[in-house]
């Protein structure tokens, strides 16, 4: 029988799927800004680089999973921009309506969220493609050609399917509690 929540979240991620690209995009945005903070968009590039990890949580080739770790990822580094920048509300109101959905992800996994968060707070000393987010932030060719790469990721991200089965949601929650870090 499925719960209350599992029912929230399989309505949800299917829609954090098929809208990760414009998601992405969005916040992308701030990262061409003069005005936003460092730090803000210091998350910003963590989460979007983290489209282009390699080895991340759960491989973008599974069925169904494959990158709603990367919809977290990038809901959770918008809660953090604006968990130390609140004023950067009014300059990106994607980060704001994205934050917004970290919610679920805390109420969905309970214990662990603590874990996902310092794995994304740990996403801004990383590095992925042998680019690192000091460089995307301080270098302006890295920054441009980076941003041309989400552009590109974006255009060319097809949203995976997602079965409404509580069954994909033991299966995320037991991929995430088995690869973060302790």
């Amino acid at each position: 029988m499925t719960t209350e929540l599992e029912t929230r979240c399989l309505n949800t991620f299917p829609e954090w799927l098929r809208t990760l690209a414009a998601d992405a995009d969005d916040v992308a945005k701030l990262l061409s800004s003069t005005t936003a903070p460092v730090s803000a968009r210091r998350y910003v590039a963590a989460g979007l680089n983290y489209l282009f990890k390699s080895l991340d949580l759960i491989p973008d080739g599974i069925e169904d999973l494959g990158f709603l770790d990367d919809a977290f990822v990038l809901r959770i580094a918008a809660a953090l921009a604006l968990d130390e920048n609140p004023s950067v509300r009014a300059e990106a109101p994607a980060l704001h309506r994205l934050a917004a959905d970290k919610a679920l992800i805390v109420e969905l996994l309970g214990k662990d969220y603590g874990r996902l968060e310092r794995y994304v707070r740990d996403l801004t000393r990383g590095a992925a493609r042998g680019r690192t987010v000091d460089e995307i932030l301080e270098d302006d060719g890295t920054r441009t050609a980076f941003l041309n790469e989400v552009a590109g990721w974006a255009q060319s991200y097809q949203a995976p399917s997602f079965s409404r089965d509580e069954k994909n949601i033991v299966k995320l929650q037991s991929f995430l509690s088995a690869k973060l870090p302790a």
